[in-house]
């Protein structure tokens, strides 16, 4: 008996967004559905490590900055190039939008992307922010920087298609999982221990259709 997928699914799912799923699967629609769910439920799961990862990143960064410029607004003495500080002044704006006539310093840290922490890591800021205090926010970390850059930039797009909702079941997500793990580890290996409690990505991924596992 062939399946069908139902009607309320192909109009709630358009089929450019089902196609992916569909290619997976070698056209065969039961096998995407389950797939799609699949994937739906492994973002899920990684939500809590990536949270964990991204909160950690940037208050780390955050301390170390603010006691190396003696302020807690540390941006706006720091030698920042004009990509950090549009992203500032929208974190800003979007803060007043939402109400607060005056954004503290922390309103501010909350507001910006991980993208913008995982930039400071960047090369053209070597000299001014990682030699002298960014290091120190991994105390547990001895490599290159540009190795600890590119690992959480992979991390930062792994984050967004889990929270734009696209696919991930593409990814070596064992693999991707055992990243978020490191780089956690660089920054507070307690917050390692503290996440396995309750970290559901393993027992998710033993569940993958087909018993496909990439590592």
């Amino acid at each position: 008996m062939s399946f069908e997928l139902p009607e309320w699914f192909r109009r709630m799912f358009s089929a450019p967004r089902f196609a992916p799923y569909r290619n997976a699967s070698g056209g065969d629609d039961a096998r995407a559905l389950e797939l799609y769910r699949w994937n739906i439920e492994v973002s899920e799961a990684f939500y809590c490590p990536l949270h964990c990862l991204e909160v950690s990143l940037r208050n780390s960064q955050h301390t170390h900055l603010s006691a190396m410029f003696g302020r807690a607004d540390w941006w706006v003495v720091a030698p920042l190039r004009k990509h950090e500080m549009t992203k500032i002044a929208q974190a800003e704006r979007n803060l007043r939008d939402k109400g607060a006539s005056v954004p503290t310093a922390d309103d501010v840290v909350a507001e910006l992307s991980f993208g913008f922490w995982v930039s400071l890591l960047s090369r053209s800021y070597d000299r001014y922010l990682w030699v002298p205090v960014l290091h120190r926010a991994f105390p547990r970390y001895s490599g290159r920087r540009e190795a600890l850059r590119d690992n959480l930039q992979a991390m930062v797009l792994l984050r967004n298609r889990v929270m734009h909702h696209e696919p991930i079941h593409h990814r070596r997500l064992e693999a991707d999982h055992m990243k978020i793990y490191r780089l956690l580890g660089y920054l507070e290996p307690a917050v390692v221990d503290w996440l396995r409690d309750f970290d559901r990505v393993p027992e998710v991924l033993s569940r993958r259709p087909g018993g496909k596992r990439r590592r």
